[in-house]
């Protein structure tokens, strides 16, 4: 089964070494990491090539103040014994330097630097049908070829820069949190910060302590939940290892990859101090608990959303003093359902945002209007002045990076233009012209709903079955049928349909990118159903064409 790994040819009119493999991946995060583990164990040749310097993924990129994770450990980390057995998180969620050392820690035990190319991002992937095989090359000049293609290029990678007007005059500092330069000082500074999505919250809660003068510019509050950090100590740590084993199982049979009680009532099945009681218990517990632990009509329910969302509100404002920022921040009315946006995680966000050096503007009530050289002015004729813009405006989540890594199907078309009226997959895994292609962490499953490492192992699992299935009955290639595609689209957009999701736009629906199709990205049933109901299609190939060798 494994290929040979070396062999000279003639690449446009040239010669070149093309490097031979039975699999190559993209990315270098926790979904590369995962399919190198998993393609050893399989015996096959595999070759990872990653744009960044180094092992991470997005915790590779990320090193913005404040950035950490917010799925709490045990769980976001890998279900590998020897890597785990060997390995203490320092707390319950932790940051951006510690999950780098965890990194480093997955590389040095597993051996993976040996299979990897660093600073090689990949700028063009072809299909060969008459050999079978992808050509993948790098702008730092790898070629290599392939049978299967791993796309573990991750979901929040290419960053949003919005086209500002005027922003090219602004003589400032001007850092997106995507690319921040690591040990930069505001000591004393004039800040912006642009956007209040998860990243804001994150940075706003960190530059705020350092900041002479800090703004925040927003259109819709984010709905903070407290985090509950807390630190380990040794012995803790050693005890939980003995039950790793059966808490990565129960998580993997969770909805959302984190075993906490799945709600068993209604909203309305409890009296209004009973609710109270049970939200009360929820919020103390930190993390996403309050989130997904209370009732279970929350968010297919108006009128329950909106108990939750006023139990919300009031524990929110009780943390500010100044009743304008305690109506920006938590106003009477909801702008959105509560859990249908990005929920982050806080520490002291609240508190950082009351203090008077901090200022909060609405761009609904006073837009922009140009940025200047010293800062911007909005639309009321004020202007703000700034040392430093922070623009905490996002990503171009799910398909940022397969739309711009020179990915063609098997007509040489490329994906951005296959996907320009909107993304089509097959189980979130698989798409109609790409044969032995396989997504991991992406679109149409339940990504953006889940711990990250849980749903990345249940599809990387994935991926190894049909790849040993299809090696074992010698087929030559795989890809979903276009009726399959269609099929599973219709199937996530009905399910979505019977909750309250449909009624905002956020970055897992691309409503945060200007021209992009805002459409339903994400199975929101749950990580067992989605795996349940991969493995079936998987068992007799149903929804997909299988050529023979």
């Amino acid at each position: 089964m494994p290929t040979s790994n070396g062999a000279n040819s003639t690449v446009n009119g040239s010669s070149s070494s093309i490097a031979n493999y039975d699999v190559v991946v993209v990315g270098a995060g926790f979904s590369g990491i995962s399919a190198l583990y998993n393609l050893r164990k399989l015996g096959m040749t595999a070759r990872v090539f990653e744009a960044g310097g180094d092992f991470g993924g997005v915790w590779y990129w990320n090193r913005y103040p404040g950035a950490r994770v917010d799925s709490e450990t045990p769980f976001y980390q890998l279900n590998i014994p020897e890597v785990y057995q060997a390995w203490d998180f320092s707390c319950r969620f932790p940051d951006h330097k510690e999950l780098r050392k965890y990194m480093a820690h997955i590389d040095k035990t597993l051996d993976l630097r040996k299979d990897t190319e660093f600073n090689a991002k990949v700028v063009e992937a072809t299909w060969n049908t008459e050999a079978g095989r992808w050509t993948v090359k790098t702008e730092a000049g790898h070629v290599a070829t392939c049978k299967y293609l791993i796309l573990a290029s991750g979901l929040l990678v290419k960053t949003h820069y919005p086209d500002f007007p005027g922003l090219a005059e602004y003589k400032g500092v001007i850092h997106h949190t995507g690319f921040w330069p690591e040990n930069l000082s505001v000591k004393g500074k004039r800040v912006a910060v642009i956007g209040a999505g998860a990243t804001s919250v994150q940075v706003v809660q960190e530059l705020a302590k350092e900041a002479g003068q800090l703004t925040m510019f927003m259109r819709r509050p984010s709905y903070c939940i407290p985090m509950g950090q807390r630190k380990f100590t040794a012995e803790e740590q050693n005890s939980w290892k003995t039950y790793y084993d059966s808490l990565f199982k129960a998580g993997r049979l969770s909805k959302a990859g984190f075993p906490n009680r799945p709600p068993d009532i209604g909203t309305f099945d409890r009296t209004p101090e009973e609710r109270e009681i049970i939200m009360e218990e929820l919020w103390k517990h930190g993390a996403f608990n309050f989130l997904s632990g209370g009732f279970n009509n929350t968010m297919i329910d108006k009128e329950a959303n909106r108990i939750v969302y006023d139990f919300w509100r009031k524990k929110t404002r009780a943390r500010m003093s100044d009743p304008v920022k305690q109506d920006l921040m938590a106003p009477e009315e909801p702008p959105y359902f509560f859990g249908t946006k990005r929920i982050p995680l806080e520490h002291d966000y609240y508190e950082m945002l009351d203090q008077p050096s901090v200022e909060i503007i609405n761009l609904n009530s006073n837009p922009l209007k140009t940025f200047t050289e010293k800062g911007m002015l909005m639309d009321d004729g004020r202007e703000c002045e700034f040392d430093y813009v922070v623009l905490a405006t996002g990503f171009e989540s799910f398909t940022g990076s397969l739309t711009t890594m020179g990915l063609k199907n098997k007509d040489g078309v490329d994906m951005k233009d296959i996907w320009k009226d909107g993304v089509r997959t097959y189980l979130g895994m698989l798409c109609h012209g790409f044969p032995n292609a396989f997504l991991v962490y992406s679109p149409q499953a339940p990504t953006a709903l889940s711990n990250g490492p849980t749903v990345i192992e249940c599809q990387v699992e994935f991926v190894m079955e049909t790849i040993a299935k299809l090696e074992k009955e010698k087929a030559k290639s795989i890809e979903p049928t276009r009726e399959a595609q269609e099929e599973w689209k219709i199937l996530l957009d009905s399910i979505n349909d019977k909750t309250l999701f449909p009624f905002t736009s956020s970055w897992w629906t691309g409503g945060n990118i200007p021209g992009k199709k805002a459409e339903n990205m994400t199975y929101v049933a749950g990580i067992p159903t989605y795996e349940r109901t991969c493995r079936e299609k998987l068992k007799d190939w149903e929804g997909f064409e299988v050529v023979a060798a």
